[in-house]
This record gives C-alpha cells, structure tokens and sequence, in this order.
C-alpha cells in the first residue's frame, strides 16, 4: 500500500504541475507536466524506501528473536503477513511496535482499542495510523536537517489527517521562537517568520506556554498571527510543545485549510507523538545550529558549578531527575556554593546532593517553587522574583523565610538563586524610605539630660547641616514666622505643662530665606514617678499640600462663579426659547384643517439648543407649515433659531413657494448669521385644492398617516443651511384627503445613539399606525412614547384633514 499522498502546491489543492492558465499543450505546460510527474515519482520512492526500512527493521528483529538468517526472516515475515491478510509493510510495523514498546506503539494501541468494535474499515484505518506514524518515524530519522521532518512529517502522517502545512518551531532560553523547518507553506512566508521575538503573543507561543497545547478551531475566532494565515484565514490550527525528560525544545504547529472539528483520543495521541518525535529532532537542532537568540551551546552542571561558586548570592545547581520511564519528576541538588543559607539553619553538606522536594517539600505547595523551576527548565525562560515565600520542613515544623529569587537555565542544569531577608533590615530600610517620601523627619529630647536627637531627614527640613546641634523646642518661635507665635505657644503649653499629645502647623523660616510649611507632632513620655522625662515626635514638610489647598480653594471660587454665570446664561436661552415657542399652544383652526404643535425642551439646561416650529396663514389664505433644527445648543443657537424663524415668516408674505424661500433662507444663514448651519423643512398648505407643496434642506422628510398606513414623503433633494452661499431646493407635491395627518418633527424625536436613523425612523412609523381619536392626543402620544436618549430638544407639527 502507498504510505504518501501526492505533493501539492502551497497555494491550496492545485497539484504542483497544474498552472493556471497554462495549456498541456504548450511548451511551458509540457514542462509543468514533466516536473509534477517526476515529484510524484520522488515522492514515490521515497515512500518506497522508507517502506523497505520498515520491513528491513522488522527482518531484523525476527532474525534476533527466531534465531534464524535474513533469507528465513523475509519468508516468514511474508507467510506471517500472508496469514494475517495484511500487507507486509503492515505486518513489519506490527512487529516493531510490539518490540519496541515506545510511545508510537503505545499510540498505535490506542487506536486499535478505540476502533476494536467498529467494522473492517475502521480496523483498516488503525493499521494505515500505525504504517503512517512509523513511516514518519523512519523519514524522519533518515532526514538530514529539520526541513526533511517536517516534509516527512506532512506527507506521511499528516496529510492523511486533512492538514495541508506543519511548522517545527525551536524555542530560545529568552522566550523566542525560530522557525527550523516548515512543509507546505512558500519560501517567502518561510523567511518572513524566521523568528518570533519573546512576548509576541502568536498561535505558535500558545504551544509553548500551554502545558496541554493549543488547540483552534478556526483562526477566525482568534485574533492571533500565525505562519500562513493568509493562506487559510478560517482553517483549523494545532501547536502542541515538543519536549522530553520535562524539557520543551519548541512547539510543533500543524495548520488545516478549513475549520477543525473537535478530534477523537486517537488523533490526539498521534499528534501528540509527532511532537513528542520533534522534540529529538529540534534537540539536536538546537546542539548543532542552536537559536536566533541563543546561537551556541550553554555550559553544563560541571561549568554552572563554578559559575555558582563565583556568586556573592546564595545559589544552587540543580539538575533533572527522570524516572524509569523517561519523566522529569524532580531535581536534585546537585552544588551548594559558599553564600548558601538554608532556611532551616541546615548545613550545606545535609542539603547538597539530596532533591529538591525531600530537601523543600513545601516547594509543591503554595510558593510555588517547584513549578517554577520545572517550567524555567521546560522553556527556558528565566523567572525573577521578590520576596518570595520560602518553607522548610524540618522535624515536622514548617521554617519560612522570605527571599529574592532568580531561576535560569543553563545547558541541562538550572541555576536557583535566593537571597534570605534580614526582616529588622528591611523594616529599618521601609521606615527610612517612608520618611523621604513623606518629608517627615523624627526627633527626640530628653528633658532631664538635656540630650537631643534628630535624623537627617530633619536636618533637611530644617535646612541645617548634620554637623549643627539640634533646636529645642523651647527655642521653636525662634526659627518660625513671628505671626506663628501664638500657635507655637499653645502647642507648647499642650505637650510640657499639660502633658498631652499635641499638633500644630507653622511656617518655618530656614537660613537659606526659604520659608516651608511645617506640621510637628509630638508626645509626651512619662517615667515611673510621673515626671515628664522625654518628648518624642515629628516634623512634616506640608509645604506642597499647603499650596494645593491655595491652589483647590482659588479653583472653588472660580467655579464657583463659572456655574453661576453658566447658569444665568441657561435660564435666559430657556426665557428666550420659551417665550418664542411655549411648549404647547392653542391649536390652528380653519374651515378643513387642524394644526397642532409641540415643543419639548431639552431636559439639562446645558442642552437647550436650537430647534424651532411655525405654523400661520398667509395672506393668500396659504398655510406655512415649517420645523427647523440649528446646530449646536446654548444661547448662539437659541438666537440663531430666531432669526430663522422670522425670516422665514417675513420672506412667506412674497407668495413664494417652499423651495424658493428655502433659497432666500439659506442666504440668511450663511450672509447673517457668522457661520451657523440649520436644517428645515418647509410646507405651504392650500386649502382648496388640499395639496401640500413642500421642500427640505437637509432634514428629515414629513410622514403622512393615512387610515392604518403610514409612511414618509418621497425624499426630495436639498442641503442643510449656511454649508454654501446659494443653493436651489427641489419642490414636491403631495395630494392630501380627507382623515390624513401629516407630522412634521425635528430629529430629538427619535434619535438613539445606538440604533440608525432608518431603525428610529421605522419604529416612529409602528407607533404613528395606531393613532387616538384626536390630533393633541397623537401628538402627546408621539412624546410619550419617543425612544430618543439624546436629552435633545424636540419640535413636532401635526396637520390632520377634517
């Protein structure tokens, strides 16, 4: 049976020799034609070979096992064959696996377990994962670099499993990833990721830092880069770590060209032994080439010895210890330099040598050392850090000390530093820091011997040398503002004659001129015979919080007064916007028509803005019916929307029709008005004919409600106001009957930040369909029931034939 498949192009399905647009016939075609069939005639024979060493390797071990000449191995081994109906590559990796009794058999095994109550076919598929596994065993260890596995590796396990491209990535001690070898995607995306630099999140370091891998279902759910993304942006990908003995070499990726379905145990396994087959490959990658990052080999435990024993820190030398099967389960101390302080108090002798966890067994526990120390030897990548708990376990008594740490990996030994920490030390180291931070500087005096002391903090607030003698607190108004005098006396009295702890605040005047801000606390210590003996406190420089408080306080005041003036401008625009448009007015009445209106102002006075409605009869007995929307809010815009709105009455009495004025209106706007812009929409109403003439600029069309319909006005061209010097409106007209009602508004009414224009406007429609009796009660039906959450104001025009 054929172990591979047939080669394909990186480019996606298309066999190697099939150009596109090229013809068979031609010259270049032909050519085309000659190299895919001499890839498959390669690719043939190199199934072929690693068949023959297949079945050379089982002769071998039948000729061991039977005792008999490599003649009468290959008879038996095709009588054997003969008698199992299987072929004899098949019946030659059945005999290697039960020889070798390694992870590829104990895979095979597996399969054959999960696939025991299936049909023949399903028996056939396990037998073809066992040939196809130990065929990819066998390339891959005749190949002569890591480009030869990973092709090995595609052709002859994975390409039966649906993947079109694997990647063999070698990990750097610094995190780093170098692309060894790679089957299935082009050169150029091959050198484009040569190297991944440490901490780039991609599907390949998901590999190296998830102890189980990585497994995608599709890139598209994920927004990590990988090698290849663009070939199969929706495919399924698999990184799984490469390692052995608890070391992680680098990470095996495998990339599908369509979404991956969760896989069975089975498939699981196989991949997993694949990466378990890199591992020794990128071992001796990384021996012989090393990494981008590391490009040569490290020292070993005999060299890290010395290299431990040259450090003024406490270190140890650790190196694996694998069970029988091969399984880092602890380190053994292998070298304890000089500087070694256990925190036990346990000579070094009883500590070298022994492992890891006998030595620390609460390392497993919450410190987490241990798993430290495995994954540093795994990765590669170096751990840091501070004031790590530390537990010894001695005579059945828990010993914890906190210590610095430092883990790395050097060769096949880890080098684990720690520096034991003096608690007193630090707390003094603390305190001294606080001090500086907090400008505070400590004193204490004693009344009966007349000796004081002070730290150098309050030497620096004081602004005096160390080398002068402190000041008393007797001589404090001495060195403070003669206005503090008052205050200084008080605190004083408190703490020497009362005996009281007591506080103050002063302004100290040091000898370089620089006055500072100071509060002093200070408490009074008593002896056996209750007589004052000592006075001890502190000095705090408030200098910098003083100024603050100027600084806030000035700020208030002039907020303060930025809200009033903020507020009185707020109740003038409302005064003004309301005494032009009240919120609801008397409805217009005519023999035919009724015309109602309502404005909503905005419900922050900070948004009172712009919007404006008209509603009158002309001369001509021609109903103007117009709302209005100027951009902006406040005062500017309240004056604005007056300006248009009378305008727009006076420019109504020429007779003109709604586009024509629109024209005169913007010309107002953009001449009259220092750069403000408003849209429109502007109507004239004749009541003989019962038509509506109407034009827009750059606003929302009118809906017309008709019976149970409702629908807007066809959109007729036009732009907002003021945006260019002169524009023309397109007019349109529409035939109104008897029971319609036509609702002019403004976009306060339904607009949402989160939903379109179109969403607002349909649901506007659905509301308007189901109309009350009367036109106010639609109208305050409209307002109830408006979505909009733009606290905007709303102007609304309602026009109904009777």
């Amino acid at each position: 049976m054929s172990v591979s498949e047939h080669p394909h192009d990186t480019a996606g399905d298309r066999p190697a020799g099939d150009l596109v647009g090229v013809s068979r016939e031609s010259p270049v075609g032909r050519l085309a034609a000659t190299v895919d069939r001499l890839s498959r005639e390669v690719s043939k024979a190199q199934a072929e070979a690693e068949g023959r060493a297949l079945i050379e390797l089982a002769k071998g071990i039948l000729v061991e096992r039977l005792g008999c000449g490599p003649a009468q191995a290959a008879r038996q081994l095709t009588e054997l064959a003969e008698q199992s109906q299987v072929t004899p590559l098949e019946f030659a990796v059945d005999v290697i696996n039960q020889a070798a009794r390694d992870r590829m058999s104990e895979v095979t095994d597996a399969f054959l377990a999960a696939t025991a109550a299936a049909e023949a076919d399903a028996d056939e598929s396990a037998e073809s994962a066992a040939v196809r596994l130990r065929a990819a065993e066998s390339g891959a260890l005749a190949a002569d670099d890591t480009q030869a596995v990973a092709d090995a590796l595609l052709e002859q396990a994975l390409r039966p499993l649906g993947a079109v491209a694997v990647a063999i990535w070698a990990a750097g001690s610094d995190g780093s990833l170098t692309l060894a070898g790679s089957a299935g995607y082009s050169p150029a995306e091959a050198a484009r990721w040569r190297y991944v630099p440490p901490d780039v999140a991609t599907v390949a370091r998901g590999g190296l830092t998830e102890r189980d891998g990585l497994w995608i279902a599709s890139l598209a759910d994920t927004g990590l880069p990988s090698l290849g993304r663009h070939q199969h942006p929706d495919g399924g990908r698999v990184a799984l770590p490469a390692g052995t003995g608890g070391r992680v070499h680098g990470v095996l990726e495998i990339a599908w060209p369509e979404p991956l379905a969760p896989q069975p145990p089975q498939v699981v396994r196989q991949v997993e032994a694949l990466a378990e087959l890199c591992a020794h490959t990128l071992e001796t990658y990384t021996l012989t080439h090393g990494t981008a990052s590391e490009p040569r080999v490290v020292p070993d435990a005999a060299e890290l010895m010395d290299l431990a024993d040259g450090l003024h820190d406490p270190a140890l030398v650790l190196v694996p210890h694998l069970d029988t099967a091969g399984n880092l389960v602890d380190f053994r101390i292998q070298h304890v330099n000089d500087r070694f302080l256990d925190p036990a108090g346990r000579p070094r002798a009883v500590v070298g040598g022994a492992l890891l966890l006998e030595a620390y067994p609460m390392a497993a526990g919450d410190s987490e050392l241990f798993q430290r120390v495995e994954r540093v030897y795994a990765t590669g990548e170096p751990f840091r850090a501070q004031r790590m708990n530390l537990t010894a376990l001695v005579d059945q008594v828990a010993l914890s000390a906190l210590a610095d740490i430092s883990i790395s990996r050097h060769g096949n030994a880890v080098l684990l530093i720690w520096r034991i920490e003096d608690e007193t030390a630090r707390l003094a180291s603390l305190l001294q820091h606080a001090q500086r931070l907090g400008r505070i500087g400590g004193f204490e005096e004693n009344l009966l011997t007349g000796e004081i002391t002070w730290n150098g903090q309050l030497f620096d607030l004081y602004g005096r040398p160390e080398s002068s003698l402190p000041v008393p607190l007797e001589r404090l108004s001495a060195h403070a503002h003669p206005d503090d005098a008052v205050t200084i006396g008080r605190f004083l009295r408190t703490v020497m004659h009362h005996r009281r702890p007591a506080s103050a605040a002063f302004r100290l005047a040091r000898p370089d001129g620089v006055t500072r801000h100071i509060r002093v606390v200070a408490e009074p210590v008593l002896d056996t015979d209750d007589r004052l003996q000592v006075i001890r406190g502190a000095y705090q420089d408030i200098s910098a919080q003083h100024w603050t408080e100027v600084a806030l306080a000035a700020t208030r005041d002039q907020l303060a007064h930025t809200e009033q003036q903020a507020h009185e401008r707020n109740r003038l625009t409302l005064q003004l916007q309301h005494a032009i448009m009240p919120p609801t007015q008397a409805p217009l009445r005519m023999d035919g028509l009724q015309v109602a209106v309502r404005y909503r102002p905005a419900e922050t006075e900070q948004l009172v803005g712009g919007d404006w409605y008209d509603a009158v009869v002309l001369p001509n007995r021609l109903v103007l019916l117009c709302v209005g929307d100027v951009a902006g809010h406040g005062i500017e815009a309240a004056t604005s929307m007056v300006v248009l709105r009378n305008a727009l009455r006076g420019l109504a009495v020429t007779g003109a029709g709604p586009g024509q004025l629109l024209s005169w209106l913007n010309i107002v706007v953009h001449h009259l008005t220092g750069g403000v812009t408003a849209t429109a929409v502007c109507g004239l109403y004749d009541p003989s004919r019962r038509t509506l003439r109407w034009a827009r600029a750059g606003h929302l069309p009118p809906v017309l409600v008709r019976d149970t319909q409702a629908a807007p006005l066809p959109l007729v061209k036009g732009m907002l106001l003021g945006a260019v010097p002169e524009a023309v409106y397109e007019e349109a007209e529409v035939q109104l009957a008897a029971e319609d009602t036509l609702l002019m508004y403004t976009d306060g009414l339904i607009e949402r930040r989160d939903r379109s224009v179109e969403e607002s406007l349909t649901q506007l429609l659905t509301t308007v369909r189901t109309a009350p009796t009367s036109l106010d009660q639609q109208l305050d039906r409209l307002l109830t029931y408006s979505r909009s959450d733009t606290d905007d104001d709303t102007c609304l025009v309602g026009v109904r034939l009777v």
